[in-house]
């Protein structure tokens, strides 16, 4: 992914008005990035807890996505593990969260959202390059490294497709 600027970062955003981006809070970890090991950028604003943003490069311009979490924190009570649907990694109770996107226009302004379950810290591209690992022992995999951040890329790439499906 690109180094982006914060301006291009707040005016990427396709479905909050631009007052919810001049209130975002950056990750801590904002100016050391590892732009180069970043398929997107993604975190849980750490001033509003139940939002979240996705920005991905799509070629032509990065396109930013805000995310809301359900109220009252992860639902630890009814499974043990789940899997990113981004990464495919296994986490333990409350490693993975259920993410929603308000689609962009009048689809979401009349609450038409998409939704997913992912990493709840948002670090799918380091998972799928092995620098964060999961405290718990992972499904064997035949294919390596490479296959791994390629499927991560299909992956965010088919939740952007439906996100921005309808719009042109």
């Amino acid at each position: 992914m690109l180094d982006l600027s914060d301006e291009e970062i707040r005016s990427s955003f396709v479905n909050c008005p631009k007052g919810e981006t001049r209130r975002m809070t950056w990750p801590p970890t904002m100016p050391l990035l590892p732009w180069e090991d970043m398929d997107f950028l993604g975190w849980v604003d750490p001033k509003a807890p139940g939002r979240a943003y996705l920005v991905i490069d799509s070629g032509e311009r990065p396109i930013g996505i805000a995310l809301r979490l359900p109220n009252g924190g992860p639902k630890t009570d009814f499974f043990k593990s789940m899997t990113c649907s981004f990464c495919l990694t296994v986490h333990p109770a409350g490693g993975v969260r259920l993410f929603s996107a308000p689609k962009p226009g009048k689809a979401g302004r009349q609450g038409d959202t998409v939704g997913l379950y992912v990493c709840a810290d948002l670090a799918c591209p380091l998972y799928a390059r092995g620098k964060r690992e999961s405290s718990l022992i992972q499904p064997a995999e035949t294919i390596g490294r490479e296959e791994r951040i390629q499927r991560l890329r299909l992956n965010v790439d088919r939740f952007v497709t439906r996100f921005l499906d309808g719009q042109g």
